[in-house]
Parts: structure tokens; sequence; C-alpha cells
């Protein structure tokens, strides 16, 4: 077997994982979209491996090295996007890039609202004691 077919297959997946990335806006396809790459290196290790005819079979281990790493990261990413998702009510990337945005100026805006409701109440207060 040639070498040039499962690269070639393996830059078609990589391709597809990285628009996957790029053009998403769900969490969930996004970390589909990083497996997706993931896999396609693994198809290039183990090709590798096999046209080099490594004694020690590298490649294959490298190959179950990501796959744990791979593993690793779903079950992790799940976890943050799940809780995200109870959180926030949606997993579309760009609304949680926005809503934390909206949310450190909606508390910049609720400080000072405090402030001023702080400052107004001294003021009645001061003004209570003159009039006293």
């Amino acid at each position: 077997m040639h070498l040039a077919y499962p690269a070639v297959l393996a830059a078609l997946l990589f391709c597809t994982g990285l628009y996957g990335v790029l053009a998403r806006r769900n969490a969930i396809l996004v970390l589909m979209s990083v497996e997706l790459m993931l896999n396609a290196v693994n198809l290039n290790l183990v090709a590798f491996d096999v046209w080099l005819r490594d004694t020690l079979h590298a490649g294959q281990a490298l190959t179950l090295f990501v796959i744990a790493v791979a593993a690793a990261e779903i079950g992790i990413g799940l976890a943050i996007v799940l809780m995200v998702y109870r959180d926030r009510g949606t997993s579309d990337v760009d609304r949680l890039r926005d809503s934390v945005e909206s949310d450190a100026t909606d508390d910049a805006a609720a400080e000072s609202v405090e402030a001023e409701a702080q400052a107004e109440a001294a003021a009645r207060a001061k003004k209570a004691e003159a009039t006293a």
C-alpha cells in the first residue's frame, strides 16, 4: 500500500476538523471537530509507523497516548459544556463569549449603581440629622 492514500485521507480529515472548529457555533460540535483532527493525526502516526517498519512501533504507541489524551479531553470538555449549559442555557460559543463580556460590563454598572445608592443614602441621613 502506498503512503499517499492514508496521508491524503488524514489531510482531508484534518481539514474537515479544522473547518468544524472555525465555523461551528455549538461547543459540542467544536469538541467533535477537535476529535476528528486528533484522529487524522493518529492515522498519520500509524501509517508512517507501518511505512517505516519500525521495530519498536513508536507510532502505534504514540497513537495510544493520543487516544488517552483525547478521552480525557472529551470527558473534561463535556463536563464543562454541561455546566455552562445548565448555568447559561446555551452552548453557543459566540453567545458565551458575548455573555462573559456583558457580565463584566454589568458588574461594573452594578457597582456604580450601588455606589450611587450608598451616596444618596448618606446624603439623606445627613439631611435628616440637619433637620432634627
